[in-house]
């Protein structure tokens, strides 16, 4: 009767003989087996220190050399850390003050031309076409169907400019 330990745990079991001749009665339990036989790693989610477990797949691909336990942290780390300013494919000479500009000022945030009230939809548009005249007398808001038709169709600029007066 065959008495052998546990590759996981070091507790004793008793192994069948045909077990051992097939290379099997390594773990005592299902449990240990399963723990034996993971590759990975524990490492701490870069955001919230959170420990998780990579796969030694996933601890090679990462392109940063960060890990992160869910895909919330990170988003967290690429929108606050990654890509912000010049790291941004967006960045444009970081002149978007012109937005902040607009909001600050009395104006209603209102489409010049269709009267759409929804801020989400709302973009700048420079009267001039100017992007680094940012006064202003040279700003108002368009929704982004009319900004794309103003930027594109000359008889809705004409309306516009009517519009404006």
């Amino acid at each position: 009767m065959p008495i052998v330990k546990c590759k996981k745990c070091q507790k004793e079991f008793y192994a069948k003989p045909h077990w051992l001749k097939r290379g099997w009665g390594k773990y005592c339990s299902r449990n240990c087996q399963y723990k034996g036989q993971l590759t990975g790693e524990f490492v701490k989610c870069y955001i919230c220190k959170k420990k998780t477990w990579k796969t030694p797949r996933q601890l090679k691909n990462s392109k940063s050399g960060k890990y992160f336990c869910n895909k919330s942290c990170q988003t967290l780390w690429r929108n606050s850390i990654v890509y912000v300013g010049q790291n941004h494919p967006n960045w444009k000479n970081g002149d978007s003050v012109y937005r902040k500009t607009l909001k600050r000022s009395q104006r209603k945030e209102v489409c010049s031309l269709c009267k759409t009230v929804d801020k989400r939809i709302l973009a700048v548009h420079h009267l001039d076409k100017n992007r680094k005249n940012s006064k202003l007398e040279n700003l108002i808001w368009l929704c982004h169907n009319c900004h794309f038709l103003v930027h594109h169709d000359p008889e809705t600029t004409k309306k516009l400019m009517e519009a404006i007066v």
